[in-house]
């Protein structure tokens, strides 16, 4: 990532990217337990459509067009005028909808709440989740060496 991204942008990439990867049915049940949720706009209710997944081969070569992926966006406004955007994997409209209501809160005054009520439960679920996928591939795991003869020494 660039080193002049702002503080405040690379902190709202981790928290969107949290979102979208979040498991749709959870994020709904969070956001639904929040307390007086706030009304809102649509400027872009949520819509389905594709886009192009780049590739590199090797890493350092030339980018390449991987193929399509489905995804779901949605932009919201609350009363106060702040702005969410959402864009998720998949066709899921409530999972853009929830994951674009909690970005436009985390730009308010109640982003400490949302914070804890909602993100750090699903960052520790997120680690937990890798942390037994890690598990899995470590059990399947085979160590290959190369045995010393005497007389090779």
């Amino acid at each position: 990532m660039p080193e002049d991204v702002p503080p405040k942008t690379e902190s709202r990439r981790a928290w969107m990217g949290l979102l979208a990867r979040a498991p749709a049915p959870r994020l709904a049940e969070l956001v639904a337990a929040l307390s007086d949720p706030p009304t809102r706009t649509w400027l872009r209710p949520p819509e389905q459509g594709a886009v192009m997944v780049r590739a590199r081969a090797g890493g350092t070569g030339a980018p390449f067009n991987l193929g399509e992926m489905t995804v779901t966006r949605a932009s919201l406004r609350l009363p106060c005028g702040t702005v969410g955007h959402a864009w998720v994997q998949g066709r899921d409209p409530a999972h853009a909808e929830a994951a674009a209501l909690v970005d436009a809160l985390m730009q308010t005054p109640r982003a400490d709440g949302i914070r804890a009520a909602v993100l750090d439960p699903l960052a520790t679920e997120e680690t937990e989740r890798r942390a037994a996928r890690a598990g899995k591939a470590a059990a399947t795991r085979v160590d290959f060496f190369t045995l010393v003869r005497g007389e090779d020494a």
